[in-house]
């Protein structure tokens, strides 16, 4: 009698990811992204200054978002210099949104809730895009967003040094940790 052959598991089906409406002020739906793997689209029209979605997820100390970071895809948004949202656990959908350097919507932290609000009017159809602002001193990410006026990387560019003038403390909050 030949031997049984090895038990095979079955094939995982394909998960969709999707927007969660409790955090969503518009309809939008997640769909395959030209930028990366899944993006976020807008399916009604979104004026200007107004909130899109909250980023959501699971809350991770220093410690916990460093090992978290160092996956091959991670979700990890930046609150503070101790906390960090793991939007693979418990996300919106907000962590589809993909990075470009022409972006139509900002993060905005506000008592350490991340708010994502459109830039300018985004038209249905189109896809929500944020700039993720990497740091320059972390690997650097090569950026495919395709904008006009892409630099190339997801991470900031360092200031010239010997420019003779201080830089100025960024008031923006730290970028999200995110390879998606």
């Amino acid at each position: 009698m030949p031997p049984a052959p090895p038990h095979t598991p079955a094939p995982v089906p394909a998960h969709t990811p999707r927007i969660d409406p409790r955090h969503s002020c518009f309809q939008l739906s997640v769909r395959p992204s030209a930028i990366h793997r899944w993006g976020v689209y807008a399916e009604q029209f979104i004026p200007r200054g107004r909130k899109v979605i909250e980023y959501t997820g699971e809350r991770c100390n220093r410690r916990e978002t460093a090992r978290r970071a160092a996956r091959a895809l991670n979700y990890m948004f930046t609150i503070s210099s101790y906390w960090a949202l793991d939007g693979s656990v418990g996300g919106s959908g907000a962590e589809f949104i993909n990075h470009s350097c022409d972006p139509n919507i900002r993060g905005w932290i506000c008592k350490g809730h991340i708010l994502y609000m459109a830039q300018r009017d985004i038209q249905p159809g189109e896809e929500l895009t944020i700039d993720y602002h990497f740091d320059p001193d972390v690997e650097e990410v090569n950026c495919t967003c395709g904008a006009a006026n892409c630099r190339g990387t997801i991470n900031v560019k360092p200031r010239p040094s010997g420019s003779g003038r201080r830089a100025k403390a960024s008031k923006r909050k730290k970028p999200p940790l995110r390879n998606a």
